[in-house]
């Protein structure tokens, strides 16, 4: 069905859910104790992918939540850009 393409409110609360996920472990001042940090969320990721069905618009829905919650967080644009190109890389 063609409404179900467009139904991306829960990949748009898990973009959210991992920038909050982030953001509690990686403060802002020091990205570089990341490498933990990152496996669990890109273990997180791997865990959605297999029960979720993707598109592009949901895809673009999930990383651009994700991306204006790590502005709300503070994280500095470099990072922001970096995180969000690997999350979707990894969709």
């Amino acid at each position: 069905m063609i409404f179900e393409w467009f139904r991306a409110r829960e990949f748009t609360n898990f973009g959210v859910k991992l920038a909050d996920f982030l953001a509690e472990r990686i403060p802002n001042k020091s990205p570089k104790k990341a490498p933990e940090a990152l496996a669990k969320l890109f273990a997180q990721v791997d865990d959605f992918k297999q029960s979720h069905k993707f598109n592009l618009y949901k895809k673009a829905k999930l990383g651009n939540a994700f991306k204006w919650r790590l502005v709300d967080h503070g994280y500095t644009d470099e990072f922001i850009e970096e995180m969000t190109k690997e999350l979707l890389l990894r969709l």
